[in-house]
């Protein structure tokens, strides 16, 4: 109860413990995995694939999408390799395309948040999102993914904050201290929303290792007025 922000509508949180603490007494979870998961479920699902998220990139994800007959997602991030965690790999999706996308930070959440409403936000559609969102009721939890260390532990996520707080800048109701902080993060940068996340760990990782391009397409605020919606464990994109 002292860290469910039960006493606020707009909630704020890290990764599965926030899962755990805020979905059984919110409307509506947002996950915001900005590099890359909720840039590629947005871009995917706005030309009309399926998105089915899975926790575990190795042989058991080649198992689970045999089951859906469904294809599957790389493991690693290149363009070369067909679909993958690369937005970039996913622009020319078809629709109806059945997609598995092993994740271990917004996959594992998505899948956590069990029979709470649960969306796919991020910086291309955040206004839609908030839309949505405030469909379902007032108390709204936005839980930020973050990534993770060389030793699995939670590293907090500088561009997952900002989306959360793009999100949070189209909602209404009572803000938690921890969803102000991501307001006001977001109305420091978003006048220059790409330069920034550029420069920050996530980004220059990306950039490093080849990937501007998805940083770009990450950065793209408000393009987007598809929202992927969580219907039995599968990601569907709906026109807001």
């Amino acid at each position: 109860m002292t860290y469910n922000q039960q006493e606020f509508d707009i909630r704020l949180e890290w990764g599965i413990r926030g899962v755990e603490e805020l979905a059984p007494i919110s409307d509506v979870i947002i996950i915001v995995d900005i590099l890359s998961f909720s840039t590629c479920v947005d871009i995917a699902t706005q030309n009309g694939a399926i998105i089915y998220p899975y926790r575990w990139k190795d042989e058991t994800a080649i198992e689970y999408a045999k089951t859906l007959d469904a294809e599957l997602a790389g493991f690693t991030r290149k363009y070369s390799d067909g679909y993958s965690l690369s937005p970039t790999s996913l622009l020319n999706i078809k629709p109806e395309t059945r997609l598995v996308l092993p994740s271990p930070n917004g996959s594992t959440l998505t899948l956590s948040t069990k029979s709470t409403p649960t969306l796919c936000g991020s910086l291309r559609n955040a206004q839609a999102v908030a839309t949505l969102a405030k469909s379902y009721g007032k108390k709204i939890a936005l839980i930020t993914a973050g990534e993770q260390w060389p030793d699995h532990t939670l590293r907090v996520a500088f561009e997952d904050l900002i989306g959360a707080g793009a999100i949070i800048s189209y909602l209404t109701g009572n803000l938690s201290p921890e969803s102000k902080t991501g307001l006001a993060i977001f109305e420091r940068v978003k006048s220059n929303l790409l330069v920034e996340i550029e420069n920050c760990n996530s980004g220059k990782e990306l950039i490093a290792r080849g990937f501007k391009n998805d940083v770009l397409l990450a950065c793209d605020f408000n393009v987007s007025t598809n929202v992927p919606v969580l219907i039995a464990n599968a990601y569907v994109g709906r026109r807001c």
